[in-house]
């Protein structure tokens, strides 16, 4: 193991580098530029101090994304991404004057590594598969957030205006404001006044266009005309036109969103069929593909990530904690963990009730006494451990073996 600890205090144009041995002496100092030939420096310096391929001199650094950490990651070394709370709490133990400098930063992420480092887990050795399916997953996850945050946006401003639109287009899916053909018909009457000289074979049009199958468009295309054509209060003509021309202009940013999402959907889907896991995660009875790539996005496919199946829970936020202290026993939700996987967990659990384990499990916890959350979250956890075990044995899902049923020695 190396006697030599690294620290870098990284920001957008420069890093600080420091050394230091086991007695916490520095050895060296650096700053290096934000680009190919600063990390070459610091690959040079780190070879003067001791550093080969067989022993590799550790890094700690208050971020675990951008280049630089993946080029580091790349070298086959420990990368430890410290909590930037955590080094704050580390800064005080050296120094009570509340001196502060980068280079003195640095040489405290050294030290955390020195003094701490079985207390910090060292970013996971994902395949470049792995990484990839991560990438993707999030960011089609924030797309779909982004698109959300866009129709509720829409909706506020038709709502001031333009209350036949939310009538005519309500719910989610193809039935809200985001569906293909309600910013089909938006786009050619973003007023009530356009809206409500629309014809019967307009509007059949649009619906065609816009993918509605031809069953029951007739009656869509009636329901629309009578909504357009109710009476409502309406704004004066300038000022109507002038919210119309606001309504085109959120519909361009939500077209945007929407093909955002299909595009990173696609793409995520096909990173994650190419990944070993997939099929393994996808016989999980709740997971589709694109929930099973962000499952996999979080938990990652280094197996040396976890140690047990306990820890994976933690992580997710799936296992309670207890608080005890004194004469006070309480055992509440985890609220410190990994929010994209555990928002993916419940989604996983409540997809899952539609088959008979995961449903008879989810009603004897009802059954005993929890909420819906709670015995969600119950059944989330007993499904991380399940995927666990699995994954680390390269076998599918089993229900009997996943529910089997607990023997009552009571009798």
């Amino acid at each position: 193991m190396s006697a030599i600890f690294c620290g870098i205090d990284w920001a957008e144009g420069h890093h600080d580098i420091a050394l230091v041995d086991q007695d916490g002496s520095q050895l060296a100092k650096l700053r290096i530029s934000d680009d190919s030939a600063g990390f070459h420096a610091l690959m040079e310096l780190l070879i003067r101090h001791g550093d080969s391929a067989e022993d590799p001199i550790p890094v700690a650094i208050e971020t675990p994304r951008g280049l630089l950490v993946a080029a580091l990651r790349t070298t086959g070394r420990k990368v430890y991404a410290i909590n930037p709370l955590a080094a704050a709490r580390y800064r005080d133990r050296s120094s009570v004057s509340r001196a502060k400098s980068d280079a003195a930063d640095a040489r405290v992420l050294a030290n955390i590594l020195r003094t701490d480092r079985h207390a910090h887990r060292p970013l996971p050795a994902d395949s470049e598969g792995g990484q990839a399916v991560a990438v993707l997953a999030r960011a089609q996850q924030d797309a779909v957030w982004d698109r959300q945050q866009m129709v509720n946006r829409l909706r506020s401003h038709l709502r001031e205006y333009y209350p036949a639109a939310l009538t005519a287009f309500h719910g989610s899916g193809n039935l809200g404001l985001d569906s293909a053909h309600a910013r089909a018909v938006l786009a050619v009457a973003p007023t009530p006044a356009a809206a409500a000289k629309l014809t019967r074979s307009q509007l059949r049009a649009l619906l065609t266009r816009a993918g509605r199958l031809r069953r029951g468009i007739d009656a869509e295309v009636e329901r629309l005309r009578d909504i357009f054509r109710a009476d409502y209060l309406h704004h004066r003509p300038l000022v109507e036109q002038a919210m119309g021309h606001q309504t085109a202009a959120l519909l361009q940013q939500l077209n945007a969103a929407c093909s955002s999402v299909a595009d990173l959907a696609a793409a995520t889907e096909e990173a994650f069929l190419a990944h070993p896991d997939a099929d393994i995660i996808t016989s999980f009875p709740g997971l589709s593909v694109l929930s099973g790539a962000r499952v996999l996005a979080e938990i990652g496919d280094d197996r040396e990530r976890f140690a047990d199946a306990r820890a994976v829970k933690a992580y997710a936020g799936a296992a309670p904690v207890t608080r005890a202290s004194g004469r006070s026993h309480v055992v509440v939700a985890r609220a410190v963990k990994n929010h994209r996987l555990a928002s993916a967990g419940y989604m996983w659990a409540f997809a899952a009730l539609r088959t008979d384990a995961p449903r008879a499990h989810y009603d004897r916890r009802r059954a005993g006494g929890e909420r819906h959350t709670a015995a969600l979250r119950n059944l989330f956890n007993k499904f991380l451990g399940c995927l666990y075990h699995c994954l680390q044995s390269r076998t599918t899902y089993d229900a009997d073996r996943a529910f089997a049923p607990v023997l009552d020695f009571a009798a």
